[in-house]
């Protein structure tokens, strides 16, 4: 039996796509001004909730970047620099209230564990 809970669990692999989504996101920006580049995106949060309303284990979801179709500048450049680092931001944000949700968790549970053994 694990200590975790579906709820714990779905944080983790959301904080996993998360820094797989701001990896993504930062490769975009580095190669804003690279010809005929396609930023790439990854909708962790869409795959993850299918996955969690199909009955599917969340340490089992697996993330994949696709890549955007979109052509921004005469080059054949497919990066917007402005909303890239907005999606930055943002993502940023996110995992840093994911991982505070994650760790306040983890403090219930143990301060429940060691409620219990020194009772």
């Amino acid at each position: 039996m694990s200590l975790l809970d579906n709820t714990q669990l779905a944080l983790e692999s959301a904080m996993s796509g998360s820094m797989l989504r701001q990896s993504v996101l930062a490769n975009d920006l580095a190669n804003a001004n690279t010809p005929n580049f396609r930023p790439e995106d990854v909708n962790f949060q869409q795959t993850l909730a299918g996955a969690m309303a199909s009955g599917q284990s969340p340490t089992s979801v697996t993330f994949t970047p696709f890549t955007e179709n979109v052509v921004n500048s005469a080059d054949g450049n497919g990066v917007n620099s402005d909303a890239v680092n907005a999606q930055i931001a943002a993502n940023g944000l996110l995992y840093q209230d994911l991982t505070e949700i994650a760790a306040k968790r983890e403090g219930i549970l143990t301060t429940a564990m060691n409620a219990t053994t020194s009772a």
